[in-house]
């Protein structure tokens, strides 16, 4: 892996290691900040889930137009500007109490994700050119190691003090904004530097402006193909999500509140994190030397449809009386069930990633991404609304394999979908490679 990263231009693997450390000072501060809001601030629940909404739904809410902002102005200010704000915002969160001030700082964080985010992966699929996909591949595994890591970091820091989590954590940022302002190339919409002209005709200098960013977004509403990918992908976030939601919820009902149930929750996690860093790389070049992205995204999708049959077989089953049985019940099928999520993401995310390019034309790159995290992350608020629903009328009507065959029908019907776009021709093909070195 260290070998193929060294294999690209300082650019791309900036861009890997700034991810990595992204989600390093984003992890080892926004797990514990409910438990911080409810605990030391004294927060009531309502409270606290208008703090935690605001930052997704402002998230969620600006990444088209911050994939917009980074088509229009070019990917550097964009992803400079979301590390200061993000700056700013996690210190915020460790010296404010107030509740306006706090829903505050987490809007000026999820506005910050909403800025870097399109603008990363198209300065990233810009420059990595032909190998996309691998570096896709490779960009995923620097994402789950800051996943891992951070949690770690920040339990270690939290156990001192919640305020220094958010100083630390926000120190990160800086110097991170930092290493963005000195260290990152210029690039522009066109792949390339900022001197040159954006996608959208626009030159540089040219201020932002509501007309023209208007016609970027009707241009890419306007791309029925990439909607209709953008539609059928939705179902893929909703079953990779579990991972946060029905597994941990799983796991906690099997193995209690004590430590079976905590350690089993924390197994999962390990699993799935692990899994990508060490195979991801190895998946991607063994699926790219034998299929094709339309065929590799369908088996990602049915994978992560599959994943919930562990829990599906072991479902009717009742709950052992001795601890050691209950611990293997609530650790191994949802552990196994958040490897095979992990596998089915290691073989779409790439392709997927790619596809959206290419559904582009390589045009405007950063505002489809952007209108594709907000279409995505709209189908996950609603998935995981009916998601607990199903877990709630399961237990209620005492049938525990309900919230399962919904997941893996959903995961059949979205892989369905992606099958029948690229036999259409909808989706965008290229020639398989005879070998793909790892």
């Amino acid at each position: 892996m260290l070998q193929q990263f060294g294999t690209y231009e300082r650019s791309v693997r900036l861009l890997m290691v700034n991810q990595f450390t992204i989600n390093l000072g984003f992890y080892m501060l926004m797990p514990y900040l409910a438990a911080h809001l409810s605990g030391s601030l004294g927060l009531a629940g309502w409270a606290v889930g208008l703090v935690l909404g605001v930052r997704n739904f402002t998230q969620q809410g600006m990444f088209l137009v911050g994939g917009a902002l980074a088509d229009r102005i070019g990917y550097k200010p964009m992803i400079v500007a979301g590390c200061v704000l993000r700056t700013a915002g996690f210190a915020a969160l460790g010296l404010v109490d107030s509740l306006p001030a706090l829903v505050a700082a987490c809007a000026a964080t999820g506005l910050a994700g909403a800025l870097f985010n399109p603008a990363v992966r198209a300065y990233l699929a810009a420059d990595a050119g032909d190998r996309r996909v691998e570096a896709f591949a490779l960009f995923n595994v620097f994402y789950q190691a800051g996943i891992l890591v951070g949690p770690l970091v920040g339990m270690a820091l939290t156990a001192v003090d919640f305020r220094a989590t958010c100083l630390v954590a926000s120190g990160v940022f800086a110097v991170l904004s930092i290493v963005q302002i000195r260290e990152l190339p210029a690039r522009r919409a066109t792949g390339g530097t900022e001197s040159g002209r954006a996608a959208s005709g626009s030159a540089e200098g040219d201020a932002p402006s509501v007309v023209g960013m208007a016609a970027q977004v009707r241009t890419v509403v306007s791309n029925r193909p990439f909607l209709l990918f953008s539609a059928a992908m939705i179902g893929s976030y909703v079953l990779s999500f579990q991972v946060y939601l029905a597994l941990p919820l799983e796991a906690r009902r099997l193995g209690g509140d004590g430590g079976a149930g905590t350690a089993a929750t924390a197994l999962l996690f390990a699993v799935s994190g692990l899994g990508t860093v060490l195979f991801q790389t190895r998946v991607t070049a063994w699926c790219k030397a034998r299929t094709d992205p339309g065929r590799a995204l369908a088996w990602g999708v049915a994978t992560m449809g599959a994943a919930f049959l562990p829990l599906l077989a072991v479902a009717p089953l009742p709950v052992p009386d001795s601890d050691p049985g209950r611990w293997l019940m609530a650790s191994v099928p949802p552990s196994l069930s958040a490897l095979l999520l992990a596998v089915g993401t290691m073989i779409a995310y790439p392709f997927e990633m790619d596809t959206i390019v290419r559904l582009s034309g390589d045009r405007l790159v950063a505002t489809h991404y952007g209108l594709y995290n907000t279409i995505c992350g709209i189908g996950i608020t609603l998935g995981n609304l009916l998601t607990g629903a199903a877990l709630d009328a399961s237990r209620a009507a005492g049938l525990p394999a309900l919230p399962w065959l919904v997941l893996l029908a959903l995961g059949v019907a979205c892989a369905g979908c992606l099958r029948g776009l690229h036999r259409s021709g909808r989706l965008p093909t290229h020639a398989r490679p005879e070998a793909v070195a790892v």
